[in-house]
């Protein structure tokens, strides 16, 4: 069907100096991966958990980089005391001890173990005002890979509401060219990085390397960046940057993106090493689905064929189950070295600013 024939749905994407407006069709990534390097302009959630979709939109623009002063519409969030999560601290420090448990017995080098938080957030369909809490996160956590997606339901199958202050770069592809920026290690600012940070990005990013080289040219995989520290807003980060280049047989053609996510979805930040072994313990000890946290979210420009595929953390998600409920995730990598009691913490670090801007009456210090 031609684009101007199609019918009129609303829904709407933003990422860094991209905007997207009315989607036309909606597609599943595992039957239909193929024509993500067809043509069109695709914005794709991939959930942790294993669904991945994508939305064609028919009308794209480029546009600023979203900016503090870009923000006037009031957000109105749940209570700040109202955020429930799916694991208490003497749940989470027993995970910890468990999965350092399972390092001491071989099984596995690195686990990320992450908490689902919600608050009711009652509101109509398509959901509340994403565009309110897009620019309140901007204002007050400003991200590189920030996005926001809201989608209705299309044929009468599921939507999405996802605003997002991911700072960390999952697939980044410009022509043949595939870039990955994987984060480990955090820390509080003017703390130093513990060497468990520094040994949790060097497994990561040997991961990623790996990850990458299924579909690389033989010899092309580099780290041109390596433990580089990054200040984010409440907090910095440990990151290096993998590069490679795309072998002829997955540069934009139809089996890319299907070989691109079967080899290095779910990140690899955000699941463990050995990365098989890793999700089993994560389906073992976690408590509740992840979603699109700890997924991939972007978008997908097979015209020309460049794209940009965030980490899904520091993500909110709305669902509309009991009237309306909003989610937000937080984790940790747990090594051999974890100290449990240290790890909590580092889950409510990088909580606390985020869920303080997007509760109602709250001061973000």
């Amino acid at each position: 069907m031609d684009s101007s024939q199609e019918p009129r749905r609303e829904g709407s994407a933003e990422f860094r100096g991209v905007r997207a407006r009315r989607p036309v069709e909606r597609i599943d990534v595992a039957t239909h991966g193929h024509r993500l390097a067809e043509g069109g302009f695709w914005v794709i959630v991939a959930e942790f958990d294993g669904v991945i979709t994508a939305w064609r939109f028919a009308e794209v623009e480029k546009v600023g980089v979203p900016t503090a002063s870009d923000g006037h519409r009031t957000w109105h969030g749940p209570a700040a005391d109202t955020w429930v999560t799916s694991m208490d601290r003497g749940q989470y420090m027993r995970g910890v001890d468990n999965i350092r448990s399972a390092v001491s017995e071989g099984d596995v080098y690195q686990v990320n173990l992450c908490r689902v938080m919600h608050a009711q957030l009652l509101a109509e369909a398509p959901g509340p005002d994403a565009v309110a809490l897009s620019q309140t996160l901007t204002s007050g956590n400003p991200a590189r890979f920030a996005s926001r997606i809201v989608v209705p339901s299309i044929d009468g199958t599921p939507g999405v509401w996802i605003v997002s202050a991911s700072p960390e770069l999952y697939l980044g592809v410009n022509h043949g060219t595939l870039t990955s920026a994987p984060i480990k290690g955090t820390a509080a600012p003017g703390v130093a990085m513990l060497a468990k940070d520094e040994a949790e990005n060097v497994m990561i990013t040997d991961l990623i390397r790996n990850d990458v080289s299924h579909v690389a040219v033989p010899g092309s995989v580099r780290v041109p960046e390596f433990l580089a520290e990054h200040e984010h807003p409440g907090l910095s980060h440990l990151q290096s940057t993998v590069e490679a280049t795309l072998a002829p047989e997955f540069d934009w053609t139809p089996q890319m993106w299907s070989a691109l996510l079967a080899g290095t979805f779910p990140p690899g930040s955000v699941s463990g090493a050995p990365k098989a072994s890793a999700l089993d313990i994560i389906a073992r000890e976690e408590y509740a689905k992840r979603g699109p946290y700890c997924g991939g979210i972007g978008w997908i420009d097979a015209d020309e064929r460049r794209a940009e595929l965030a980490v899904g953390i520091r993500t909110f998600w709305w669902t509309p189950e009991a009237g309306g409920k909003l989610h937000f995730g937080t984790g940790a990598g747990i090594t051999w070295g974890s100290d449990p009691d240290g790890e909590w913490r580092e889950t409510e670090l990088k909580a606390k600013r985020l869920i303080a801007l997007a509760s109602t009456a709250t001061l973000i210090p």
